[in-house]
């Protein structure tokens, strides 16, 4: 291969297209000083993969692109080619197959510089290998240089072998065992890098076999949960349908009697036309009888009066005891029912806590599933509340049919009293001859006294009425104030199950949950162990309390201090953590802070803590750790609190349907 010419354009001071012809034989370029010869060395040597800028005479690559002077402007790029002949075929093989070979070297200021074979872009890679196959290239000793001479005479073994190496031909060889023992390396580090990730995917599947047994635990956990719940609502809307179904019975029964009483009505009314049609002949007999039976008429028409309002109140007082002992008898049901729902929703509680407790280390990371399945119970108790509230209204509907009922019987009752007085004074005025004033005096007599015991026996009712109204309402106290205690509980205990649930969603239940502690002592728990009481005792968790066995050389507590173990219910594992935790008085931690040994913990009951190192923390608040145990111990308290208040409700309610007792 043979250089045949050089092409420059915008490459120093080449600002313009220049062609360099090499024709056969010696070509040389003779000029003054700065007139560019060492220029067009450099382009070869730029040309063939120079990347040193330093060799180019430049403080950076960019700076071989012709940077402007007074009278051209700066250009953006620059470009060198050569062409080479290449007749005798002795080019690498990729580009063996034309006779001329052009290479062209373009840069860009601030993007780098690109290289192209025969227009073919290719990398400078490619063109350095093609330069060491023809014994030659950017460093080649071929290219001689100011102070060359003197170099390789002074070069080291190693500098004149490659010179020797580059005149046998041989230098590009070298370039590619070097290129392939890079290749060679490379790959090297890709397998060692295949290696570790295989031992991490290993790694990654078991835990995700493990997951999946998890997940498959869950599915079967949650689809029994979705079972008896759906269950449970099931027998709860067969159960309302039911009694929507009762109460449609009873308002068809008291529509008919409506419609029953309302045809004895209208034939009462007829008996009564009729015989206010036969009253004009019977009251012209009575008017020849008036003169002598007008003072007693009067006074047996006051009289008459006078009972009719005492049987009016009588029937009256009648209607309110029948009504009383329908409320108490109403009230006794409603009272039996209350406590036999409060029985059933009882046994359900311990039932459904036996179950959460057995399942709560394998119900993990089902608080999504947990939230579909409250709102699943939202819409039923919704779909509930609805029937209830139809439920109320066909009930307002019949008590109103049967308020009516009552006082179409009562009118009745009335029209029948009316006609019946009537009829017997029709009868008394034909079978009296004349006027008997002795016996009706005796009669009018009679009647009075019989009024006067109407009235006492009216005011002792009424007086009892009111009595039993106020016990009535006394005994009710007791019961709203139990009523609205179980009301407060139940929202506590829902509201603590939604902040629990929140604060163990994880996939690893807490050792909190396996704590009990004593009344008093949360503070001081809390302050002992603060965020450690969130890690779980699970063996497959990353973080957790694998347990320590209490060891007899562990020092002791100094004298007179309780340990904080006695008060403290607690898995195995952090039995050697709460043997060295003691309970102290406030005004006595800091001054037993010097008689701790390594590792020992002093607390309070209002949440200090000093430590063996110096360390110490006062109790202006209580920490996040004692807050979910207190929250934890209460709600274990909450079903005690609610079944004394069923109780309490219970009794307070007897008391409100029997006030006499």
């Amino acid at each position: 291969m043979k250089l045949t010419r050089l092409r420059l354009l915008g490459f120093k001071s080449f600002v313009e297209p220049t062609d360099f012809l090499i024709e056969p034989g010696l070509t040389g370029v003779v000029g003054p000083n700065g007139c560019g010869k060492s220029n067009l060395v450099e382009a070869l040597r730029w040309v063939m993969g120079e990347s040193s800028h330093k060799s180019m005479r430049a403080s950076s690559m960019d700076d071989v692109i012709f940077s402007g002077n007074t009278s051209r402007p700066a250009r953006n790029n620059a470009e060198v080619g050569i062409s080479i002949d290449n007749s005798e075929r002795g080019a690498p093989a990729a580009f063996n197959d034309a006779d001329m070979l052009e290479i062209a070297r373009r840069i860009e200021r601030e993007s780098g510089s690109s290289y192209r074979i025969n227009g073919r872009e290719v990398r400078a890679r490619d063109v350095q290998i093609l330069f060491a196959d023809a014994s030659t290239g950017a460093r080649s000793p071929a290219l001689v240089h100011q102070g060359r001479i003197g170099e390789i005479i002074q070069a080291k073994p190693e500098q004149r072998r490659r010179v020797l190496e580059e005149a046998a031909g041989i230098s590009g060889l070298h370039a590619r065992r070097h290129e392939a023992e890079l290749r060679l390396k490379a790959a090297e580090t890709n397998l060692t890098r295949v290696e570790d990730v295989i031992g991490q995917l290993t790694s990654q599947m078991e835990a995700l076999k493990k997951q999946a047994r998890q997940a498959v635990r869950y599915r079967t956990v949650s689809a029994q949960v979705r079972k008896a719940e759906a269950t449970l609502y099931h027998l709860r809307w067969t159960a309302a349908n039911l009694e929507v179904g009762e109460a449609e019975h009873a308002k068809d029964l008291a529509v008919r009697e409506v419609a029953a009483k309302t045809e004895a009505e209208a034939e009462a009314s007829v008996r009564q036309a009729n015989a206010a049609a036969s009253l004009p002949d019977l009251r012209d007999a009575e008017a020849r009888a008036a003169a002598a039976l007008h003072r007693l008429k009067l006074a047996l028409a006051d009289l008459d009066r006078e009972e009719q309002r005492a049987r009016d109140r009588l029937a009256e007082l009648d209607k309110r005891l029948v009504q009383f002992a329908a409320d108490r008898e109403r009230e006794e049901r409603l009272a039996a029912e209350a406590q036999e729902a409060i029985a059933r929703i009882a046994a359900e509680e311990e039932t459904i806590r036996a179950e959460a407790h057995a399942n709560a280390s394998r119900r993990s990371g089902v608080d999504a599933k947990v939230a579909d399945a409250d709102a699943a119970v939202n819409a039923a108790e919704k779909v509930f509340s609805e029937l209830t509230a139809k439920l109320a209204a066909l009930m307002a509907q019949r008590n109103q049919l049967e308020n009516a009922a009552r006082d179409h019987a009562q009118r009745a009752a009335r029209a029948e009293n009316e006609i019946g007085g009537i009829e017997g004074e029709l009868a008394s005025l034909q079978a009296v001859d004349g006027p008997d004033l002795a016996a009706l005096a005796a009669a009018v007599e009679s009647a009075q006294a019989a009024v006067g015991e109407a009235e006492a026996a009216a005011l002792a009712a009424e007086a009892a009425h009111a009595q039993a109204r106020q016990q009535l309402e006394s005994a009710r106290a007791p019961l709203a104030e139990a009523e609205r205690r179980a009301q407060r509980l139940e929202t506590e205990a829902r509201t603590l199950a939604k902040v629990l649930a929140v604060e163990t969603k994880n996939l690893w239940p807490p050792v909190m949950d396996s704590v009990a502690v004593a009344k008093g002592y949360e503070k001081a728990l809390g302050a002992a162990l603060g965020d450690e009481l969130d890690a779980p005792v699970d063996p497959s968790a990353p973080m957790r309390w694998m347990g320590a066995a209490i060891n007899p050389t562990d020092p002791a507590l100094p004298e007179g201090i309780e340990p904080l173990a006695k008060h403290v219910e607690a898995p195995p594992e952090l039995a050697r953590r709460l043997s060295q935790i003691g309970v102290v008085d406030k005004a006595q931690g800091a001054a037993l802070v010097t008689q701790m040994k390594p590792g020992q913990r002093l607390v309070s009951l209002e949440g200090d803590l000093w430590r063996w190192d110096g360390f110490a923390a006062a109790a202006h608040a209580p920490t996040g750790a004692a807050r979910r145990v207190r929250r934890r111990r209460r709600n274990g308290e909450i079903p005690t609190s609610i079944r004394q208040t069923a109780r309490v409700r219970a009794t307070s309610r007897q008391r409100s349907l029997c006030p006499h007792r």
